[in-house]
Order: C-alpha cells, then structure tokens, then sequence
C-alpha cells in the first residue's frame, strides 16, 4: 500500500477561532450550541487558537445500520463541523466512508451538511464489512494531496474491529511519521471483546512500534446519541495536545 510521506507546509498556530461566532451563527444557526460547547473544550485542553484538518471516517458496516437510521451518524458529522469551525478556516470536513472497501468520499461545510449523511450513505450501496486500512490510506493521500499546512485530527467512527488487523496496524505504525492524529470513536458496548483491538492501536508501543503515540480510542458506549456534546468533545481532545507535543519533538510538526 502506497504511503506519501512528503511533509506539508506548516504554519504557527492562530490566536483565535478559525471561524467566527457571527459567520457561524449567519451560515449555520443550528451548530452554534456545538460551536460554543467545542469552544469551551478546546480552552481546556489548552488547544485555543490551534489550526487542524478536521477529518471525519464513518463505518459503513452492516451493523451500524440502526446508527445511520436514528440519526446518530448525522449528529457525529454536525458535532465534527462544530469541532472544526474552531480549528481550520476552510469550515470543510471531509468525509470517507468505509466498510470492506472506501464506500464513498464527501465534504461536508456550514452551508451544506443538514441531513446529507444520510443521503450520501443511501447514494452508496449495500453495506459491507470492516476493513480500517484502506479508510486510513484514503484519508493520508487527500492530506497529502492536500498540501496542508496544519496537522490533521481524523475522527475515526468504528462499532468493532477490522476484518485485516495486520493491515490497519501497519497503515496506523508506518503513518505516525505523517503529521496526522487518528481519534478512534467506538460506538457499541465498552466491555464488548470488538473494541480490544481498537485498545491496542492506542497502546502500541513508543517507539518499538512507531514513532510517536498517534492514536487515540474512546468508547461512547451503547447509545452513543445519549453522550452530551460536551463530553464527547472533551473525549475528541483528550489526547490530541499531548501528540501535538510529542510530534512538535520529533520533528513531525512545526514548533509553534
């Protein structure tokens, strides 16, 4: 699998909002409760003024069909906008849509996302298995391809693990040289035995396995529509400062 490891060009981090809370509220009038409340978790992880690619990978798997019918897939994509509209001033998302291919590539912005999950997932066929690798490589060659100057923050939706786990391992090991931050976002039982893989993408060793600690994973339990905004915003960021620092180090990001 083809990986481009071309470094981006980097760009210190702004003092404010990439987005503003007037054009926020002009364009997008229901997202400004989410605006505010990512707002809030941003200034406390220490991440105001931070600049990232927002990315937002959604599993297309036959068991997330309930997901994607009540709604809970569509509350995530808004919740990722709101996320974003602090952190990259192009107020775009774009999103990959997997199960045992890339299912389908999108973007969501602040004038067009309302209902559009569910339309884009309705546009792209049966529903498949899981496979995270080929996700991941789509996500590496649109930053790459991108020429970004800021670090990405993918937000990676799964309810279990994938098919190849040698495969999205290798993909997660061999990026961590990329300036990219992968949040795994489990939907499904936090005990369940589905989510032990996804532990141990966060848990691989430093740097016997990689190079600097480039994931994150966090259960949002059984019904993940029932997770307040501000609680799955803390979660999103929880962990993101401390690769900031730990790539700033390794030379993988700009020091700001």
């Amino acid at each position: 699998m083809a990986i481009d490891y071309t470094k981006p060009r980097h760009r210190p981090p702004a003092e404010s909002s990439a987005i503003s809370l007037e054009k926020v509220r002009a364009a997008a009038p229901r997202l400004v409760d989410l605006y505010k409340t990512a707002g809030i978790s941003l200034e406390k992880t220490g991440l105001s003024g931070q600049r990232a690619a927002v990315y937002l990978v959604l599993d297309r798997s036959r068991s997330m069909s309930s997901h994607y019918k009540n709604g809970t897939v569509q509350q995530l994509a808004e919740q990722a906008l709101g996320l974003s509209a602090h952190l990259d001033d192009d107020g775009t998302v774009p999103v990959v849509f997997f199960s045992t291919d890339v299912d389908g590539l999108a973007e969501l912005n602040l004038q067009e996302y309302e209902g559009r999950i569910g339309a884009l997932h309705g546009s792209f066929g049966p529903m498949g298995r899981t496979n995270y690798h080929l996700a991941m490589q789509a996500v590496i060659d649109h930053y790459s391809a991108s020429g970004a100057a800021a670090p990405a923050l993918v937000i990676f939706q799964t309810d279990g693990g994938p098919t190849s786990r040698t495969a999205a391992e290798h993909v997660l090991c061999t990026a961590a040289r990329l300036p990219i931050f992968w949040q795994f976002v489990g939907f499904g039982d936090p005990e369940n035995k589905q989510f032990d893989f996804l532990r141990k993408l966060d848990e691989l060793p430093v740097p016997a396995k990689r190079v600097v600690d480039n994931a994150g994973f966090f259960p949002a339990g059984n019904a993940p529509e029932a997770l307040s905004d501000a609680a799955l915003y803390e979660a999103l960021t929880s962990e993101f400062p401390d690769w900031l620092r730990a790539a700033r180090a390794a030379g993988i990001i700009a020091r700001a």
